[in-house]
């Protein structure tokens, strides 16, 4: 029995974020929860825009009948919150972030992930003395937030984004200096294959140089579609992800023009794939495949 329990402990899970299917994760967002479980997943990421307004029991209800798990729970920075911005950017996020972190520990859900430093779309070329004044404040907010989360049992998780949504961490070594000078074990680092496949000159290598502190990963088509029906090489990432003893979910996070608030954000202007329904069980059957091939 233990053996087993230590099996299933280990075991890599496989998720889907529900920016696929709606924008802000709301309560009427947990009907999704039962297509989730009958296309094979084994967790659900929940994207939260406001964590004020969902409703626990009804979340660990939905969850429970369906045999599934939040995994983890992606951050919305969007306009006004912003931890190196205004004064009152950088409140709101802070309030935001906390109020993220308490709804996780209450869904048992382990892990917070995105671009947690800034609001998305924040892209401009910055003098280092300005660069430098809001590492620093970024670092000390960080600090903060990260030693609430590890009183709340949840891990902040990095995500570094591509040149065009961020000017600040672009890269898995820069998102691993900013995790080194928080200095905390509950901040990690969060990858994505859409942004490594934009930024990182070999995406493995980069996945090897963040080892054990990748607490998640996102995978998706270079085009926002279905992770397989892409030129990436995944046979290399699941490699390194394997290499790296990796025990973190691996969740699909792809997006189409079917939720407009997310595509217009993401800039999806056309249909790269035939369903949203086809880009999460044709992604979900090829992760799995070349997960138990490796």
């Amino acid at each position: 029995m233990f053996l087993k329990l230590l099996f299933l402990k280990k075991m890599t899970k496989f998720g889907i974020n529900t920016f696929l299917f709606t924008g802000s994760f709301t309560n009427d967002s947990i009907s999704l929860f039962s297509r989730f479980k009958d296309w094979g997943f084994d967790s659900v990421e929940i994207a939260i825009d406001d964590p004020t307004v969902l409703d626990v029991q009804l979340i660990n209800k939905g969850l429970t009948e369906n045999g599934l798990v939040c995994g983890s729970a992606c951050a919305a920075m969007g306009p006004g919150r912003d931890l190196r911005g205004t004064v009152e950017e950088q409140e709101t996020a802070i309030r935001y972030l906390e109020s993220c972190v308490a709804l996780l520990a209450e869904i048992n859900c382990p892990v917070l992930v995105g671009p947690l430093y800034s609001s998305v779309g924040r892209a401009a070329f910055e003098e280092k003395a300005a660069r430098e004044e809001q590492w620093h404040t970024v670092v000390n907010h960080l600090r903060h937030l990260g030693s609430y989360a590890e009183d709340c049992g949840v891990t902040l998780a990095i995500e570094p984004l591509n040149r065009y949504e961020t000017d600040f961490i672009n890269t898995a070594s820069q998102a691993l200096e900013l995790v080194d000078e928080i200095g905390l074990p509950s901040v990690r680092v969060h990858l994505d294959s859409y942004h490594m496949n934009i930024e990182e000159k070999y995406p493995a290598e980069a996945i090897l140089r963040t080892g054990r502190q990748l607490a998640h990963f996102h995978a998706c088509g270079v085009d926002r579609g279905a992770p397989g029906n892409d030129h990436t090489d995944w046979l290399k990432v699941i490699d390194a992800l394997k290499k790296i003893d990796y025990q973190g979910d691996i969740v699909i996070e792809s997006f189409t023009p079917d939720v407009k608030v997310i595509a217009k954000a993401a800039s999806i202007w056309r249909t790269t794939e035939p369903s949203q329904e086809s880009i999460a069980r044709k992604g979900l059957d090829f992760l799995r495949e070349q997960w138990d091939r490796r």
